[in-house]
């Protein structure tokens, strides 16, 4: 095999790969030979097909294989000697296109090869790490939504009007065409005004109500309803509204704390400070790894990949255009173009990227089989009912895997780096803690 470079700029790399026919014909025979005890013909025993025939019968078949085989072996042995490693999957091509069997094997290979990347010095990061503790105030906060949440509902005074918020208990009959339908019929129904949980139009129609009213609730079902029978149909309800109820919070009391699985109020106080802590932590990890990374975006410095960097910056100009763009579900639009502020954001990520990666590498740092498994369970739990339909879509989908496994193992870089940085812990109050995430937001 012959290598001969024909680019050397940046990074950017060309090289011509001639491999020599008589290599390819020896690859041609070695899998003639191996395929020979397997291979039946008539007129021959199996295993006894002569290599002439074999050679005739398979050769160009062999040939294509052969040929991929040595220009993947060429590559594989040109990168083992260089020490190169291709940003992207090199481009390869041949050289002539009118080769023929028993001319040598000529290929032209680019490819962009990642950069060096330095080293630094951790211990001179210098980073602050916020932390919030759970006051009573916060607390009292939360255990008021609990009691809120689980709220009951008590008969309004005599005479009084429905409001929003309200709960009604009504009796109601709906009819299409004039003609009861399928369950549009129901007694002693407790609907809560503004839930939403009935057709669009129901609910602010009752809204005004008193006990003892009937009203003629008229609405149009959905043209994507589920029952094909009802889609598009205009209906009317004849509802009879039996009880005005207006919604009470429950007593915050040992009580409550039950129904949320703790054994007096002091316990569910105590649940609520560890959750409430948590999620502040976690908040407080996002300020810490901007900083981190922040300060590393200062002081490394390298030449990244063209091709690299404008990936990164075609898929953030994507993304933001969706964002400014909600109602394009789909990819059926206007080239989108990317901009200046879109490269200098890829520029950062890939630059980031590129040296958490090849930290990583170089301290043997992994996302283990129970970490994935404990993220995908996590991201699972998000389709209730379809947990192992998910399981088995990641299983068999090689770039879910790779989103699911790629932010792990940057938390997992970043905490090798946080533990040998200068980090200096700071309390600060829930609303700072607050103003400092809304800061990465509007970054």
């Amino acid at each position: 095999m012959q290598v001969t470079e024909t680019l050397n700029e940046g990074l950017k790399r060309g090289y011509s790969i001639t491999v020599p026919s008589s290599e390819l014909d020896a690859k041609v025979n070695e899998k003639l030979i191996e395929a020979q005890p397997e291979v039946e013909m008539k007129g021959f025993r199996k295993g006894k097909v002569p290599m002439a025939l074999l050679k005739k019968q398979f050769g160009d078949r062999m040939m294509g294989e052969a040929m991929q085989e040595v220009i993947d072996g060429a590559m594989n042995k040109h990168f083992e000697d260089s020490g190169d490693r291709p940003a992207l999957q090199p481009e390869v091509k041949m050289a002539s296109e009118d080769w023929t069997p028993g001319d040598d094997v000529v290929v032209n290979m680019t490819y962009e090869r990642l950069p060096e990347i330095p080293e630094v010095d951790f211990k001179a990061i210098k980073l602050e790490k916020l932390a919030v503790k759970a006051d009573d105030k916060a607390i009292d906060e939360a255990v008021s939504g609990l009691a809120a949440s689980a709220q009951n509902f008590e008969d309004r005074k005599k005479g009084s009007k429905a409001k929003d918020g309200d709960q009604v208990v009504i009796d109601f009959a709906g009819k299409v065409d004039g003609e009861l339908f399928e369950g549009g019929t129901a007694e002693d129904y407790p609907l809560v005004l503004g839930s939403n949980s009935f057709i669009p139009g129901f609910e602010e129609q009752l809204v005004g109500a008193k006990a003892g009213e009937e009203v003629s609730v008229k609405v149009s079902f959905p043209a994507e309803y589920g029952a094909a029978n009802l889609a598009g149909k205009d209906a009317v309800f004849d509802c009879t509204v039996k009880a005005v109820k207006e919604p009470k919070p429950a007593e915050i009391n040992d009580e409550l704390a039950k129904q949320y699985g703790a054994e007096d109020l002091a316990g569910l106080k105590a649940q609520i400070a560890e959750r409430l802590e948590t999620e502040y932590s976690g908040a407080a990890r996002a300020v810490l790894k901007r900083g981190l990374l922040d300060a590393l975006d200062g002081k490394v410095d390298f030449e990244l990949p063209p091709s690299l960097v404008d990936a990164e910056a075609g898929q953030i100009a994507h993304q933001l255009w969706h964002e400014d763009n909600p109602e394009v579900q789909g990819h059926d639009h206007p080239e989108i173009e990317t901009t200046d502020e879109h490269r200098k954001l890829a520029s950062r990520r890939v630059k980031l990227g590129l040296f958490l990666a090849e930290l990583g590498s170089k301290n043997d740092i992994e996302v283990t089989d129970a970490e994935m498994t404990q993220a995908v369970m996590n991201q699972a739990r998000q389709y209730p009912g379809q947990e192992r339909q998910f399981f088995e879509f990641v299983q068999q989908n090689p770039q879910m895997r790779q989103q699911i496994q790629a932010p792990l193992f940057e938390d997992k870089v970043v905490d090798y780096i946080v533990e040998l940085a200068s980090v200096k812990e700071k309390t600060v109050s829930k609303e700072d803690l607050q103003k400092a995430v809304e800061a990465l937001e509007d970054e």
